[in-house]
């Protein structure tokens, strides 16, 4: 067994790893105890990397290039040279007759920096164009603004070493225990070491991170820029501003200081439907004279219209307090994606260029022309994300190259995208997988190098440089992603005449060479990183940047001396719009729908998706409502509800949850084609952008709810025996396109070692006898073990038992068992003692069952249902961790077994 050691590919956390592999497979990961972030930690997306890529889903893996030359045909698959000839030839004739700005790129937070840095080349230095953007623009763009705005730079100042030596850490738009968990648990410690310190969350929704709060300001939507300005005015009326640092650090601090003047503490608990003493208590702990003051935002605050100055709104009251460049201060914006800030550093985003250079200044271009040894850089504007699928409806862009994202489910609006995508004469897919939402649109599908299979290097949120390192080879003839691109990029060489050029710019020898090469670009930026190489990385660990040549070390905190890249070296104050949201809810859409993350999933879950344990913590869509909400409606638990506005629609169970503020829902933003039926979450997301980072407000739109008049339910369930996951994925593949044949479905996985694929459906009317025995025959259940049949109430069900154990279901027209059952065929629990139950409509197990409904702890199997026993049987958190061990690995599910442990208490006090 060898060990090799990496980086994580979720989120910007940045945490290191080990992975355990012999040369061909990976068996096995777990947490780098010299990695400085994450210090042996791991969260459970993390801690099960290694079943990502095991042979049950190499099914999945794109392992060979896949083209059809027309739209309505099969893709078939082709040879690597055909594949890449063919693409050059249809982007060479397009850039002949269009111009270059008639193709596009688009990228993903997820690539290394060097795959980045070879596509920004080839779109920019080969073909001409800034067309070329990045997934990033939906996370990330708002804050990139908001530092430019005000710092000079983008540029984050912070260090996770921070958080043990802040008095106090506001968090803003974030649920840092779900979306950061190794993050949250930093905070966890400082505030167990120092338990003086205070922590702020500012979030709509008392999400898992705002339950663990001192002060949760649960602001309406759209409301943070009056917020943080009348924190300001409480600030200038109780002498909490730092008028030294501001005379001295800063400029155009006057005018601020006469619009937060008019923002009172009372006018903004009107705006922001908070009380005007919270907002005073928030203002003061945050301001307090000589303490230490840190703020970490995400999504909340980006994605919005006015995401840039929601970001600078936040970024000024440490500008104003002079809580900036020392220990435990300063904003420190999370990135979503574990290269999003790499992606920022070699400028993969249509308004960005390599070392935080600005495509719009003459200057930057001509000096980076020089370096990548080009006649020019292209002047025109390049398309963002959004605006990529206005020019494709509008026949603009006639070809666009896809890399590592999946845009069909995750862009807002995606009915509008899909038709896009559709209607692009030439489109191109690059990436792991050939079962993404986007794939069937794609001409071209291109076998990408996964996690585990390539070599290169991330930056993380502390802006912490990680070498990401090869443990096996890659699936097939999949091939890393800057080798696709330069490949790419000799063939359009010879297809445009340009092939001594494109020989030049892309000769690469390794991702060494390409590492080099954009280290090069920073050279003298504030982002600086020529002391940096692959051999100090192995040598001596990850980096932060700057790093430049002859440095001993990188910084850890920038802005300590107070001076600022701008031209007068001074940090900017700007007065920023008045905010809100893009889209009010009015009386035809009354509700306030804000999408967010799951803790154990990833994005379009792709990746995580594929992992049976991982759906445990949220097995299936469901849309948090209000109580009250769905008293008014007249709605149960899991009543099934429709989502609409004139965008789109989707259907989810509703679950009543008293972290919503009446009239607002909460939906994860995961949930798309591969999982439910219709375009899913993002079907009716708005996507109106702020107009300087042109991020688009996908945390908020207004919808309708009404209840889904499906009657007719179906649940079909079946299991693999230890060792033959690879059926139940294949299972899956196989019924996906049954999910636009039903009024509304679902298909999910559940289980650990023995995964159980489910698939839940609804029809307006009775299943028929051809339907059921389809099902029948895809979940081998021909002439079942069990059945029961009632042709006058529309009801059947079907089941199939080996070596006692239930291996596959299917009911019809009733399906109250289908919870219990789920879990009985997860467990692989004997069930002679239950046969006479099976087919019986009970909603609850009998006697003798495993029900264990929702886990809450992923790393050891412990359900709410053990939790809460537990603890009314007068267990305290130590006592409880001690027999069950929940919580004692990643930690991510800490504060929901606390919330647990408070909610038994309240019902039992004393205990």
């Amino acid at each position: 067994m060898n060990e090799t050691k990496s980086t994580c590919c979720y989120c910007g956390t940045g945490c290191g790893l080990i992975i355990e592999h012999d040369g061909q497979r990976i068996f096995n990961v777990r947490g780098d105890p010299d990695h400085p972030v994450n210090q042996g930690r791991l969260c459970a997306k993390g801690a099960t990397l290694h079943l990502t890529v095991a042979p049950e889903t190499a099914g999945l893996r794109a392992v060979a290039p896949e083209l059809r030359t027309a739209r309505n045909a099969p893709r078939r698959t082709v040879s690597w040279a055909a594949a890449l000839d063919h693409a050059a030839r249809r982007f060479a004739d397009i850039v002949r007759t269009h111009g270059p700005d008639a193709v596009a790129f688009y990228v993903s937070g997820q690539l290394l920096t060097e795959d980045y840095h070879v596509f920004n080349k080839l779109a920019r230095g080969l073909i001409g164009t800034n067309n070329i953007d990045s997934n990033s623009r939906l996370c990330m763009s708002s804050a990139v603004l908001g530092h430019k705005l005000t710092l000079g730079a983008d540029s984050v100042p912070c260090a996770y070493e921070d958080i043990a030596a802040a008095d106090c850490v506001l968090i803003a738009g974030a649920n840092t225990a779900h979306a950061h968990p190794i993050v949250f648990r930093r905070i966890e410690d400082a505030r167990a070491a120092r338990p003086q310190a205070r922590l702020i969350v500012v979030d709509p929704r008392r999400s898992e991170t705002a339950t663990a709060a001192d002060l949760h300001l649960a602001l309406r939507p759209g409301s943070d820029i009056a917020l943080y300005q009348a924190m300001l005015h409480v600030m200038l009326a109780e002498a909490l501003v730092d008028r030294r640092y501001i005379d001295d650090h800063t400029e155009g601090f006057a005018a601020l200081e006469r619009a937060a003047h008019a923002m009172s503490p009372t006018i903004a608990a009107g705006l922001c439907g908070l009380k005007a003493a919270d907002i005073v208590t928030a203002a003061r702990w945050f301001g307090a004279a000589g303490g230490a003051a840190l703020s970490l935002w995400c999504q909340g605050l980006n994605q919005s219209a006015s995401g840039s100055h929601n970001s600078a709104a936040l970024i000024q009251l440490h500008l104003a307090t002079g809580k900036i460049g020392r220990p435990g201060c300063g904003p420190f914006s999370l990135t979503g994606q574990p290269n999003a800030m790499g992606g920022r550093e070699a400028g993969a985003m249509a308004t960005l260029l390599p070392g935080h250079r600005d495509p719009t200044d003459a200057a930057d271009r001509a000096e980076l022309a020089r370096l990548w040894g080009v006649a020019a850089l292209p002047e025109r504007p390049g398309l963002s994300a959004v605006e990529l699928v206005d020019a494709m409806l509008a026949g603009r862009i006639k070809a666009l190259w896809i890399a590592g994202t999946n845009p069909a489910q995750s862009l807002p609006d995606s009915r509008r995208v899909q038709q896009a995508l559709a209607t692009c004469e030439f489109v191109v897919a690059q990436d792991i997988y050939r079962d993404t939402e986007t794939a069937p649109f794609a001409d071209l599908l291109l076998p990408a190098a996964g996690w585990g299979e390539k070599d290169g290097t991330v930056t993380n949120s502390e802006r912490r440089i990680s070498r990401v390192r090869a443990a096996v080879p890659p699936p097939g003839e999949a091939r890393p992603d800057w080798r696709i691109a330069a490949d790419f990029a000799l063939a359009l060489g010879r297809q445009l005449e340009r092939e001594p050029l494109a020989r030049r710019l892309f000769s690469y020898r390794g991702a060494e060479d390409v590492f080099n090469e954009h280290r090069e670009s920073t050279r003298g930026r504030d982002l600086d990183i020529c002391g940096l190489s692959y051999a100090l990385l192995e040598a001596r660990g990850p980096q932060q940047w700057p790093f430049p040549a002859g440095a001993e070390r990188g910084r850890t905190r920038l802005y300590a001396d107070g001076i600022f890249p701008t031209p007068s070296g001074r940090a900017r104050f700007i007065v920023p719009g008045a905010g809100g949201v893009a889209e009010a809810p009015d009386a035809r859409h009354p509700f306030s729908l804000n999408t967010g993350r799951l803790r154990d999933q990833w994005h379009g879950i792709s990746r995580t998706g594929n992992v049976p344990r991982l759906w445990d913590h949220a097995p299936e869509p469901r849309l948090d409502m209000h109580p009250a909400d769905m008293a008014r409606m007249g709605l149960a638990e899991r009543d099934l509800v429709r989502v609409r506005n004139e965008r789109g629609a989707f259907v989810a169970r509703a679950r009543a949850s008293a972290a919503m503020a009446p009239g607002q829902l909460f939906m994860p933003m995961h949930w798309g084609g591969r999982a439910m039926s219709g375009p899913g979450v993002n079907g009716v997301t708005l996507p109106r952008c702020d107009p300087l980072s042109r991020q688009p407000e996908l945390k908020h739109c207004a919808v309708a709810v009404e209840r889904f008049p499906a009657r007719w339910p179906l649940v079909a369930l079946r299991r693999a025996p230890a060792g033959a996951g690879a059926a139940i994925l294949a299972l899956r593949q196989t019924l996906t396109p049954w999910l636009a044949g039903c009024a509304h479905a679902t298909l999910t996985l559940a289980g650990r070692d023995e995964p159980v694929l489910v698939f839940q459906g609804w029809a307006e009317s009775p299943w028929s006898p051809r339907q059921l025995a389809a099902f029948d025959q895809a979940l081998g259940l021909e002439g079942g073990d069990l059945d029961y049949h009632d042709a006058q109430r529309g009801i059947s069900k079907r089941m199939r038992l080996a070596d006692g154990r239930l291996m596959a279901v299917r009911l019809a027209g009733e399906t109250a068992a289908a919870d219990w059952l789920t879990e009985l065929m997860a467990t692989g629990a004997p069930v002679a003692d239950l046969r006479r139950w099976l087919l019986a409509p009970l909603s609850a197990a009998p006697a003798g069952a495993v029900d264990r409904r929702r886990v809450v702890c992923n790393c050891h199997d412990v359900s709410e249902d053990e939790i809460r026993a537990d603890c009314a049987a007068g267990l305290d958190l130590p006592a409880l961790q001690a027999r069950r061990k929940c919580g004692t690995a990643c930690g991510a599910c800490l504060p929901e077994i606390r919330r647990l442990v408070r909610e038994t208490d309240a019902v039992a006090p004393g205990l």
